[in-house]
């Protein structure tokens, strides 16, 4: 589910298992959390953990955040600013051990009367890093120019992400070694073989990080949003979350619904409780398949620049073909099946993506596998890469695996998995190879909460494209339902995952009118989509 633009993912959904890849306080900013305990207890059933996040909210106002230049290493340059957020590592038990918030922030860019507070952005994952939120402006990105000139940016790296207590359940350097494991089985042997690297796994983030995995849960990540909108001195939170950021940013407004001013939801993870997470999974392995159908047809169309076929069917022969060719011997020694899946599939998440790899890959026809190799192979001496890879893998899994009940049946595994795979092979086995841990997870795995509207909650407002592959239109349609007032805007026949950063008029003055106004349209819009590719 991650939505992490720019970088190649093992991340939110595929691959076999351990494979693939401020604000100045403001006097009273925690009336709100203390005068609405009750109503959140009655929310939660957990008073414990309601009352340990009021509490760590106030002392987290009192605190404030020391904003200092961020460290060298940290890629952030001034003016961004870093900092930190104390936050208990179990809500039940705020006095008990306590774990730190990487933060950062760049100031609004316009005058006193124009600032409307702190943006706070999670962009997917579980186990994405909002920390380069800020770069969009001193990149100066023109989608976000209005809306910087209103709002600090501030991101930050969730519990377990990056700077903020990371977790880990394998060496890094071995996470992304390769090639991996064919994902598609031949025989049961080969489905023996990934499920005793999913049961590894599991084990390995047991003994790697077992102390963190109970409290790896989007409703305390939730409680640690609302501890850092206390420390930046803000009475409401505005906030915008990306693919798995929307689920977040779901369960905060279900917790907290009068600490929400404004909040975006950009690629919806369907909030169903009998949905998260197995049955998202699912899910997504048919979308997937109808968006990898969507490039190839784009393919075929331009083939005059690509010579891979002017047919979906001649390009689809091509990628059985490539496919076939690296599970005889992996390219180059090293990309088999499971690299060329990691890689292509960043085709059917972003078609940003389309031409890059439609490039390669017909330079490999063509006699030149040096562009493909190159792209689709680990690096092996870029160690803060693996283990920033090989860290988001691990909260992925860990927030996935404690958020909800797993089917700990492997023949329920077994037969939904092979039913999906007869119509959308191309990610169905990868899939569930990369959440198999979950199947033998020994830490506790909790109950989901249900989301829904509570009184106080504002204006929402939810951006999705039809054709979305991480995160399928269904989901953006259920979470509307769930949200009284939120107000849907649908880009009609596109596919890439998260749209509030892609140039598309229709959808940018939307995202700026609210932002700034808080201001939507008196009914649901359906935009045209952004600008197809060109090769």
């Amino acid at each position: 589910m991650r939505s992490t633009p720019g970088t190649r993912r093992r991340t939110a959904v595929f691959g076999s298992a351990g494979a693939l890849v401020a604000a100045t306080l403001i006097a009273g900013a925690v009336a709100a959390p203390t005068a609405n305990a009750r109503a959140d207890v009655a929310r939660s059933g957990k008073d414990r953990e309601t009352r340990g996040a009021v509490l760590a909210a106030q002392r987290a106002a009192k605190a404030g955040i020391d904003w200092r230049d961020c460290p060298a290493d940290w890629g952030l340059e001034k003016p961004i600013q870093c900092g930190w957020v104390t936050v208990p590592l179990d809500y039940a038990k705020p006095d008990d051990k306590k774990i730190k918030i990487a933060v950062d922030r760049i100031g609004s860019t316009g005058t006193k009367d124009e600032r409307q507070g702190a943006l706070v952005y999670n962009p997917g994952g579980p186990g994405g890093s909002g920390m380069r939120f800020p770069r969009r402006v001193t990149t100066k990105s023109k989608l976000w120019e209005k809306t910087s000139k209103a709002y600090d940016f501030v991101g930050f790296d969730p519990r377990g992400v990056g700077h903020s207590a990371p977790i880990s359940c394998v060496d890094p350097q071995e996470f992304v070694k390769a090639p991996k494991l064919d994902p598609i089985p031949d025989s049961e042997a080969d489905k023996r073989a990934q499920r005793k690297l999913a049961a590894e796994y599991a084990d390995g983030c047991q003994e790697r990080s077992g102390a963190m995995l109970p409290h790896m849960t989007t409703p305390n990540t939730a409680r640690d949003l609302d501890v850092i909108r206390a420390a930046l001195g803000e009475k409401k939170l505005n906030f915008l979350g990306v693919s798995y950021g929307t689920y977040l940013g779901a369960v905060y407004s279900t917790l907290y619904p009068t600490h929400v001013r404004r909040m975006i939801f950009d690629s919806v993870v369907n909030p169903r409780t009998d949905k998260i997470w197995y049955e998202v999974n699912l899910d997504q392995d048919v979308a997937f398949e109808k968006r990898l159908i969507d490039w190839m047809q784009w393919v075929a169309k331009n083939d005059s620049a690509f010579h891979l076929g002017d047919t979906y069917t001649e390009v689809r022969a091509q990628w059985e073909k490539l496919r076939a060719t690296a599970k005889k011997q992996p390219l180059n020694g090293v990309v088999g099946p499971a690299e060329l899946q990691s890689y292509f599939q960043n085709a059917p998440y972003y078609d940003s993506y389309w031409v890059e790899i439609a490039t390669n890959w017909s330079k490999y026809v063509a006699g030149d596998p040096k562009p493909l190799i190159e792209a689709a192979s680990p690096d092996l001496s870029d160690t803060a890469g693996n283990i920033a890879s090989e860290n988001g893998n691990a909260v992925y899994t860990a927030v996935e695996c404690a958020d909800a009940k797993w089917p700990r049946s492997w023949k329920k595994w077994d037969r939904d998995n092979t039913r999906i795979h007869k119509t959308s092979p191309f990610m169905t086995w990868g899939n569930a190879w990369m959440n198999l841990p979950c199947a033998t997870w020994s830490s506790k795995q909790q109950r989901p909460i249900e989301v829904g509207t509570h009184k106080g909650l504002p204006k929402t407002l939810i951006m999705q494209s039809t054709r979305d592959a991480a995160t399928p239109y269904p989901g953006a349609v259920e979470l509307h339902k769930r949200l009284k007032g939120s107000r849907l805007v649908t880009e009609k026949d596109a596919g890439s995952h998260g749209i509030t950063n892609l140039t598309n008029p229709c959808l940018n003055t939307r995202v700026d009118a609210y932002l700034l106004t808080g201001k939507v349209d008196a009914s649901d819009v359906t935009c045209d989509p952004h600008a197809t590719p060109k090769p």
